[in-house]
């Protein structure tokens, strides 16, 4: 039986997926020009609901795994720190979460970009984030985590006769 993606309501999956709708509802009521959102607005609460979307999906797993609430991290560095030591093989987890603090959360909030591609990819990491946290809540650790799956082979006339 897996365990639970839920710790509190405000600490799950679902919540982290619904924030990302969010953003993408918001981002919506913005038109686009020439490759640009044109109301800053709308991009800037877009983006910064997108980036807390995947810092939910980080404290759902890091609550899930047993840190209190209280020792959530509470900066970005806080969040690396925590994904090196309690995330395994974090490489893509880690230049996800990095490509959504600059460009949602340092450049779309912050700074006001307004490029479409941008934002997009941006929202891209994001739901990548989710899926892979999701995923590791899904896993449980087995003896057997990385093998090659079972096969049978079987030798060819050809090479009976050799």
């Amino acid at each position: 039986m897996s365990k639970p993606k839920t710790t509190e309501n405000e600490y799950t999956i679902a919540e982290a997926y619904r924030y990302l709708a969010n953003a993408k509802e918001t981002l919506c009521k913005s038109p686009i020009e020439y490759g640009r959102y044109i109301d800053k607005k709308y991009v800037s609460e877009a983006s910064g609901i997108a980036y807390l979307a995947a810092l939910r999906a980080l404290d759902a797993y890091l609550l899930n795994k047993g840190i209190p609430e209280k020792k959530l991290p509470k900066s970005i560095e806080g969040y690396w720190v925590f994904i090196k030591q309690h995330i395994p093989l974090n490489g893509k987890l880690s230049a996800s979460l990095r490509i959504v603090y600059e460009d949602l959360h340092l450049g779309a909030y912050y700074r006001g970009f307004t490029s479409v591609n941008v934002i997009k990819d941006g929202l891209l990491h994001v739901k990548k984030i989710i899926e892979m946290i999701n995923n590791l809540m899904d896993k449980t650790p087995s003896p057997n985590f990385v093998s090659e799956p079972k096969t049978t082979y079987k030798r060819t006339k050809n090479q009976i006769q050799e």
